[in-house]
């Protein structure tokens, strides 16, 4: 039997660098703040550096700020470089960024299907890239791609997300099949309906979605930032060192319910 003491520190970070994409703000920040108390340095990475700067300051001396745009994939290798110099190579990705679309098919442009894929998929794949070699050279390492309830049920007006994120799960799999051999763990998180100000923005006026919403899901509420970061502790700690290749549904039951 795993003594108490043992069994707590499974669940523990410490000497761990974890890069959080879009970690300023919503799910980002809520998982950043988890992976401080367990012991980790947070690397805030997005494009509003003010944002990252406030929240790092809440955060305290173990948040960083990276200033990153990952529409512009050309500049992700040397502002990486210019982090891990300091802090050290990144042992925990955390592929979090995003944006919102909510739109019918017709109405969306090409544009905006594209850019929605940009940031939610290419900017991903360009990030995971850029730090798999050098958990390739320590054979060690974890990656988390924060995919969605659209990548596992149909839902309406939000065929960009839904494709960006459902990309989402052949990422992890693909991946998880690649790197899983040389000690590099790969895998998801699969939010539910999360109290966010994207939540808000989706369902703002909205108000027979909101009741779909509840309705489907068997707790019957929303769920917390907290729910997704204490996942995301999880799946990056020792306690989940057999785990990989799989997106964890936190949703309160949403995808199975009826």
């Amino acid at each position: 039997m795993t003594e108490p003491h043992k069994q707590n520190e499974m669940f523990r970070l410490e000497n761990q660098i974890a890069l959080i994409s879009g970690g300023g703000t919503g799910l980002g920040f809520a998982i950043a703040e988890a992976m401080v108390e367990a012991g980790a340095q947070v690397i805030l990475a997005g494009r509003r550096e003010e944002t990252l700067q406030r929240s790092a300051q809440q955060l305290g001396p173990a948040a960083h700020v990276l200033v990153l745009d990952l529409n512009r994939t050309d500049e992700i290798e040397g502002r990486l470089a210019s982090i891990t110099a300091k802090l050290g190579p990144i042992t925990v990705l955390v592929n979090n960024a995003g944006i919102h679309l909510k739109k019918t098919a017709v109405d969306t442009t090409v544009e905006e299907f594209s850019s929605v894929w940009a940031t939610h998929v290419r900017g991903a794949f360009a990030l995971s890239r850029t730090v798999i070699p050098s958990m390739l050279e320590r054979k060690a390492g974890s990656i988390l791609f924060i995919a969605s309830m659209t990548s596992l049920i149909g839902m309406p007006q939000v065929v960009a997300y839904s494709a960006a994120k459902s990309a989402y799960l052949g990422m992890v799999r693909s991946l998880a099949a690649e790197l899983s051999p040389d000690g590099i763990r790969v895998n998801g998180i699969a939010p539910g309906w999360i109290e966010t100000p994207m939540l808000r923005k989706a369902l703002d006026n909205d108000l027979p979605r909101s009741s779909r919403i509840l309705q489907r899901t068997p707790l019957g509420r929303f769920g917390e930032p907290r729910d997704i970061a204490n996942a995301a502790v999880y799946l990056s700690s020792g306690a989940a060192k057999f785990v990989t290749g799989v997106v964890l549904p936190v949703d309160g039951g949403a995808s199975i319910g009826f």
